[in-house]
């Protein structure tokens, strides 16, 4: 039996790892962002940007595909400049797998497992995701990397794709489950960075940790501890 790889995960293998899967990124663009109405779109934006961030720290393949870029604008530029030298796909075709550029590019991967964020979800997101099942990829997608005209488009959306088979989460899981042991210290410090910056309250709860664990223990915390036992 050959020897496993150092990067091999153990554990179950329908987990994702950051040598078994893809990311693709779909139309991230300005026109689309303007008509979401079933998240904040600051907090869209952010979130996208974060799942973006953490692909790139554990060396997941991305891809950036865009629709009909010279109407709909560009890749919003806070996530071009995670990936600043790739040039987006730019399709027109609503359903990304219809464009052979993309299949090829996943394909070439060698994965199986494919993971989706895109606008909006009952479309650009939905319609990869059940292709994509189709052709035999086990398909992700990001919910909070999504978004839609209405709340009922997106929820609707993420019901099928859930009926269909496909896996939802959310980019703070997508990290712990790259991530999934504090023992693999070359990724902890970026990841701990990403949710510092994107992360909200789970950032700052780890800003919190950090100054508490360079902390010297007060005295009067020391005699306190020692008294009650």
């Amino acid at each position: 039996m050959s020897k496993k790889p150092e990067s091999f995960y153990t554990g179950e293998q329908n987990l994702l790892n950051p040598d078994n899967h893809v990311l693709l990124l779909i139309d991230h663009q300005p026109s689309q962002f303007a008509a979401v109405q079933s998240h904040d779109r600051t907090l869209l934006i952010n979130n996208t940007v974060a799942l973006a961030k953490v692909a790139k720290a554990f060396g997941v393949p991305t891809l950036l595909t865009t629709i009909i870029e010279d109407l709909g604008g560009k890749v919003v530029p806070q996530l071009q400049a995670v990936f600043p030298d790739q040039v987006p796909i730019n399709r027109t075709t609503m359903n990304a797998w219809e464009d052979s550029r993309v299949v090829a590019w996943v394909r070439q991967s060698g994965r199986k497992k494919v993971v989706i964020a895109g606008l909006w979800t009952d479309i650009c997101v939905a319609f990869p995701v059940l292709s994509a099942l189709g052709d035999g990829y086990e398909a992700y997608f990001v919910t909070d990397a999504s978004g839609s005209t209405t709340t009922e488009a997106h929820n609707m959306a993420v019901q099928r794709m859930v009926q269909a088979g496909a896996v939802p989460l959310v980019w703070s899981t997508y990290s712990g489950e790259l991530q999934r042991d504090w023992a693999r210290a070359k990724t902890v410090p970026t990841i701990q960075k990403i949710a510092a910056e994107h992360g909200g309250v789970m950032g700052s709860d780890i800003a919190w940790e950090m100054q508490l664990l360079a902390t010297p223990t007060p005295d009067w915390v020391r005699e306190a501890v020692g008294s009650s036992r």
